[in-house]
């Protein structure tokens, strides 16, 4: 998955929020969601995972064909029961849809 600025598409940042206790369950669920759920879908492009080092958030960064391809995702019943009980397991589930308008690479 490359970051570019000349792309079609949906780029989205979702963070979750929680305690240390329950980062590596949380990271379970939403590895669980991606390999046999979302990874499928129309349109969907690639994810990277991110989890800090005091194990109290986690990021995904995906892109998607287009932002219908992952509202569709969101909307279908696998991940509505998916998406609460991963949210059961965070103090905060925010998933934000962006454009990419610049990039850096080194000199």
């Amino acid at each position: 998955m490359q970051i570019v600025t000349a792309r079609d598409g949906q780029t989205v940042i979702t963070t979750f929020e929680m305690t240390p206790g329950t980062c590596a369950d949380v990271l379970e669920a939403l590895e669980e969601a991606y390999e046999t759920v979302i990874r499928h879908q129309p349109g969907f492009e690639g994810v990277a995972i991110h989890v800090n080092d005091a194990q109290t958030r986690i990021a995904t960064y995906s892109h998607w064909r287009a932002r219908a391809d992952f509202q569709a995702m969101l909307r279908s019943a696998e991940m509505r029961q998916r998406n609460r009980a991963i949210g059961a397991m965070c103090a905060r589930f925010e998933p934000v849809m962006y454009e990419v308008t610049a990039t850096f690479s080194p000199a």
